[in-house]
This record gives structure tokens, sequence and C-alpha cells, in this order.
């Protein structure tokens, strides 16, 4: 199949940052892009050849802008399963597949593939409501504290909390949930595999990942992780293992958790450039958005290996500010050796949202620490 300068459609489904950093690589490699949508402010519009306007948990919406694709692929979770399924039934390739998606998609059935598959993970109960937790602590069938999920629609922190006392369960989404044990855990840590349709499989190296402790968003992403061999090596086969149960094609991240006496645990999945690789397009050979794009198309995989350590910082907005959005500071920060900054193209800023991420790359890791928190202090996202 020709891919490059040819009339092979691409299509994306969701435009926010993810998609318009994978067209970073489309746009390189002469790759027709298709992109769908439900903001017509949407970050992916300035740089992909067609741009649908469309709510992407609409069946009739996706079905309709598949139909007209190659080989379609998606930015974010928050998609028409169905649509995806009669897609594929009709010949059109879906990677990676609705039947990963299906099951990522809903914490639960994500919880239980683990178990089935004899993956490491955290012990865990499923709710169909939330009062049935409140019941479920009531007779003794569940102990303080334990972490609450939602099953489906969580993202970046939201749809998580940690529940110390009933009083935490107020205010909860009613549905479906479940509640895991929570693990006592040294580092957070993540491992991108990707695989393409012939099963050839690479991973990145292991990173380490420092939440913000109020928005539980990833505040900087550490590669290498500081850890030993022995404990990355362990989290990459857990990684690969998790890959090959879903025979995922495309990229897959793996969210761990390393307990106190060095076991790995997998958290959750993302089948997707994650937040957890944005380092890659500085500090690797291979950027995370470049290597999902050939997985999807099945070509050759690139070096996995970083160049240079390398340090992302995300840029959220203030917590005080909603509006048309102001980067206050950036000339300073560039200033800075090894610095470099993404802005995502997002116009209104509000607390917490993701705007942009900074990169800093380094050969001591360290160092590069040092200046990623000088980073943080420095730029600010505010409102005009």
């Amino acid at each position: 199949m020709n891919y490059f300068s040819s009339d092979f459609k691409l299509g994306i489904l969701g435009g926010g940052q993810l998609g318009k950093m994978m067209l970073y690589s489309t746009r390189k490699f002469d790759i027709t892009t298709h992109v769908m949508d439900a903001s017509d402010e949407a970050p992916c519009k300035i740089a992909c050849n067609h741009f649908t306007l469309g709510d992407l948990m609409d069946f009739d919406a996706v079905y309709n802008f598949g139909k007209h694709v190659d080989l379609l692929t998606f930015e974010i979770e928050n998609v028409n399963v169905d649509a995806l399924e009669k897609l594929e039934k009709e010949g059109i390739k879906v990677y990676p597949s609705s039947k990963t998606l299906r099951t990522i998609q809903n914490k639960a059935t994500q919880k239980l593939f683990y178990r089935d598959h004899r993956i490491p993970t955290s012990d865990f109960t499923r709710f169909a409501y939330i009062s049935e937790i409140e019941d479920a602590i009531e007779n003794g069938g569940l102990e303080f504290p334990f972490v609450w999920k939602a099953a489906q629609f969580g993202y970046d922190g939201n749809g998580v909390k940690i529940v110390r006392s009933l009083s935490d369960l107020e205010g909860l989404p009613k549905g479906e949930c479940i509640a895991e044990d929570l693990v006592p855990f040294k580092n957070e840590l993540a491992v991108i595999v990707a695989r393409n349709q012939q099963g050839e499989v690479k991973t990145y190296p292991v990173v380490e990942m420092e939440f913000h402790p109020e928005a539980n968003q990833v505040e900087y992403v550490i590669c290498p992780a500081r850890i030993s061999n022995h404990v990355a090596e362990k989290a990459r086969t857990v990684a690969m293992n998790v890959s090959k149960a879903f025979n995922h094609v495309g990229l897959l991240a793996v969210e761990m958790f390393q307990t106190e006496n060095d076991e790995i645990l997998v958290n959750e999945v993302a089948p997707r450039p994650h937040n957890s690789g944005h380092q890659t397009i500085e500090a690797s050979y291979t950027s995370q958005f470049e290597q999902h794009i050939r997985a999807i198309l099945n070509l050759p995989l690139g070096k996995t290996d970083s160049k240079v350590g390398g340090i992302m910082v995300n840029l959220v907005g203030d917590e005080a500010h909603t509006g048309p959005v102001v980067y206050k500071n950036i000339e300073t920060i560039m200033e800075l050796e090894g610095v470099t900054p993404h802005i995502y193209g997002k116009k209104q800023t509000r607390p917490f949202r993701k705007m942009g991420h900074v990169t800093i790359v380094n050969e001591d890791i360290n160092e590069a620490r040092q200046i990623a928190e000088v980073v943080k202090n420095t730029i600010k996202v505010i409102s005009e």
C-alpha cells in the first residue's frame, strides 16, 4: 500500500493536542489526513487536510466519517465503539481495534481483563451503583481507604478519588464504578509499547511520573525513570505482556505502580499516544506520534532509544484564571538551554486545562529535573 503522496486517506477521531502532534508526522510523510472533532476550534483543524465537525459519541457521525477513509485511528477513548465495529465489518481498518477500545473504555472490564489474563493489578470490586459501596462498607465487605473510579468517561484525574470516609462519597456520580485497593507505592511508572500489524513490538524506556497533588494530573514525566535496571526490565516485560494480551496494534501506554517491595502492578492503559511520551519528540530517535503512525500503517517501527535524558512539564491553566489565554514569561523559559515549549492551540484557558507542555533535554537527568522546576515556577498560563 502506498501511503505517501497518494490518495490514501487516514482518518483520526479526535482533534485535540494528541492528534495535532500526530499530524507533525503525517505532514512530514505527506499522508492525507481527515480529522473529526466536536469543536470548530480543535487544535488539529489547521494541520489536517480535511476537517469534519462531529460528535465522537454519535453513531451516525462516526460511521459516516469512517466510511470515507481507508484506515481509522483515534486520539481519545470516548468514541462510539458500535460505529467502529460496523466499519470493521464493512472492511474499513480500525487500529487500535474496536474490541480493544471496548475493553479499555470501561474501567471495570479493563480490570477484569487483567485478572483474566494474569496481569498483575491491584484488587478491586465492581459496583453497579455507588449506593452498593455504602452497603459494602456497612456490612464489612469493603474497608477504608480505597480508590473510587467511575467505570466510564474519566480523564485527566476526573472520575478518580481516594475515599477515606463516607463523606468522601458525597457528590460522586451515582453510576457504575469500581473500588480498588489503595496501593502503597514508591513510584508511578509508565511504558509505551508499539506493535504493528505484523506483530513487531518495541518498548520505550520506562518513565517516572510525578503528579500534581490537587488536580491528580501528571506534573512531570522523567525519562529515564530513576529506578534500578531490574525494576525497569520487570516494568517493560509487564507492559509487553499487556500489549500481547490485547493483540494490540498501535501505541499502548501502560501506567503502573512500583510497590514498596518492587512489584509492578498495572494501574490502567491508554490505546493511543499519551502524556507519558511527550518528551519523545525532542529526546528520542522516534517520537511516540511517529511510532503510532508507523504501527497502524504496518510500517517498520522506529528506534525507541532516547538520544538524551528528557523531562516533560505539563502546562495547565492557572486555577484562578478562565478566558482568552496568555503564556506569561514564555520568553524567559526559552532562554534556558534545552527547553522547548509546545503550545496546543487552545484559545481559552480554564483551571487545570491542559494547554501545552514543555520539554527539557539534558545529558544529566537530575539537572534536567532542576530546570523543569524552574520552568514550572516561571511560566504561567493565565487569561487576559
